[in-house]
């Protein structure tokens, strides 16, 4: 049985994900959401998702999506495409999440089995957002508020 394909993102009423390469929100308990849902998964991110971390995500095989010739990530495996990303995906371990950026969501969408949404009841200035879809094409499998911001966490599977 092969992974099935899932984006995570926190997104905002408009849609926002980010403002100069960085997050819009920043909630602990959404990061501690994140962390559980990919924990022993692999994750797939564009070249500058990944140089806005720290470093390789532990616990999670880490493929980076960058076609710039010769580029390496410490801790990680690089991928010339997302269909190159989702191959070598495939072989595990756990599910596949797509982590971001705008454009590896863009192309990930359609993909996608599944949308992990961290749903933000707020507007913030941003100049990055989640491509538009049609929630019709999904079933919730389930939705549980945030605790410690104004949100819930939902999953979204593709009909």
């Amino acid at each position: 049985m092969k992974p099935s394909v899932n984006i995570i993102v926190a997104i905002d009423r408009r849609g926002a994900i980010g403002i100069g390469g960085d997050l819009v929100y920043r909630f602990k308990e959404d990061l501690r959401h994140f962390k559980t849902a990919t924990m022993g998964s692999t994750v797939v991110m564009g070249r500058r998702t990944w140089q806005s971390l720290p470093g390789a995500l532990p616990g999670r095989r880490n493929i980076v999506v960058s076609a710039t010739e010769g580029f390496s990530a410490e801790g990680a495996e690089v991928a010339k495409s997302l269909e190159e990303a989702l191959a070598m995906a495939a072989d595990g371990p756990g599910d596949t999440y797509i982590i971001g950026g705008a454009m590896l969501y863009e192309a990930a969408l359609p993909l996608a089995d599944r949308l992990v949404l961290t749903e933000i009841d707020d507007c913030r200035p941003a100049d990055t957002f989640f491509p538009q879809f049609d929630r019709s094409e999904y079933t919730e499998e389930s939705s549980v508020q945030a605790e410690s911001f104004n949100g819930r966490f939902v999953v979204l599977a593709r009909r």
